[in-house]
């Protein structure tokens, strides 16, 4: 007799993929905005790199796949509706945000989908608070850093490059901007490409009823490594489409980058995103981008950043909580009516 719960799993598969193909196709900005903007990469060689890293990141550690598979909801509340209400929620806002040319976490409005989608369920205990403590922190700690970060590392490279000719420091860090493009993609796969693997393992221990394939979740393992690479694909494939828009909105409207500038950004933020990686900490690679292009905006004068444009993009990031945590709850409510 076949198993009424597989088209089910199928179907939390098929969302997930797009899940990942939204996020790169958002996020494609971060990974090459700054290297555009600044002409160092034409947008087709600067997406080559981006999708290559970004695959090799997503494909190695799954310390943030392991957070939002197991700590943001308690396990009794995981189940397909939840899934399904969370990704649809995230894939809604993601696709329309994009379209939009918002740049906005992808990773939190899918963990603010999650969280609702629990509580449609059971409640505010449904909710791991503490480790949704960890993620609303992030939320301030990372675009802080992002900025800082990019602000100090600038007024160091313009004291320590004072007396070095133009024309030479733009060739020198057009060809860096090479690496710390691949740097970005690589750091931002490993976080934020971490989450459709999360997603289709909590499937697959719905599925078998086996908490135990969190153990076996390895790119090594003959039974799982699919779930790595279908969702490094996924996210590659989005990053491939562009995000145009957003790429426009973060590399060329909020300021005016020069090489230099740019490798400064990517530097600043994939290093914040990088260690929040290996902690299992989910941080937004737009916030810290978007900050620390701002950060670098300002070492010339406050007011080479266009703070309206920058204003719009926090507010956009405002709004994917509430906006994603609304879908995922009313989401829930109608799969609960319809199985």
């Amino acid at each position: 007799m076949p198993d009424a719960s597989f088209p089910l799993l199928i179907l939390v598969i098929v969302l997930a993929i797009g899940f990942g193909v939204v996020n790169g196709f958002n996020d494609a900005a971060n990974a090459i905005a700054p290297a555009i903007g600044t002409r160092a990469l034409s947008p087709r060689r600067a997406l080559v790199i981006a999708v290559i890293a970004n695959f090799a990141g997503a494909a190695t550690g799954t310390a943030v796949a392991h957070t939002i598979g197991k700590g943001i909801i308690i396990q009794e509340v995981i189940s397909y509706q939840t899934l399904i209400a969370a990704l649809l929620s995230i894939i809604v806002w993601g696709w329309f945000a994009t379209w939009l040319g918002l740049p906005i976490s992808i990773h939190h409005g899918f963990i603010a989908g999650l969280a609702a989608a629990g509580m449609a369920v059971a409640g505010s205990a449904a909710v791991v608070w503490d480790v949704m403590q960890r993620v609303l922190s992030a939320v301030v700690i990372a675009p802080a850093l992002g900025f800082a970060g990019g602000f100090i590392v600038m007024l160091g490279l313009f004291w320590i490059l004072q007396k070095s000719r133009r024309d030479q420091m733009r060739r020198v860090f057009s060809r860096m901007q090479y690496l710390s493009t691949f740097f970005m993609a690589y750091s931002h796969g490993k976080n934020d490409g971490q989450m459709p693997i999360g997603v289709i393992t909590m499937a697959l221990v719905i599925h078998y009823d086996d908490v135990g394939i969190w153990d076996r979740l390895s790119l090594l393992n003959s039974d799982m490594w699919w779930v790595i690479v279908i969702s490094a694909m996924a996210i590659s494939f989005g990053m491939a489409l562009g995000g145009r828009r957003v790429i426009k909105t973060v590399g060329m409207k909020m300021t005016k980058l020069r090489p230099v500038q740019g490798f400064t950004a990517h530097l600043a933020a994939a290093s914040v995103i990088e260690t929040a990686s290996h902690l299992g900490i989910p941080v937004s690679t737009t916030h810290c981008v978007s900050a620390s292009v701002m950060g670098v905006g300002s070492t010339r004068r406050f007011s080479a950043v266009r703070w309206g444009v920058a204003g719009n993009i926090i507010i956009a990031w405002i709004l994917t909580f509430p906006i994603c945590g609304i879908l995922g709850y009313v989401f829930t409510l109608l799969l609960k009516m319809l199985f």
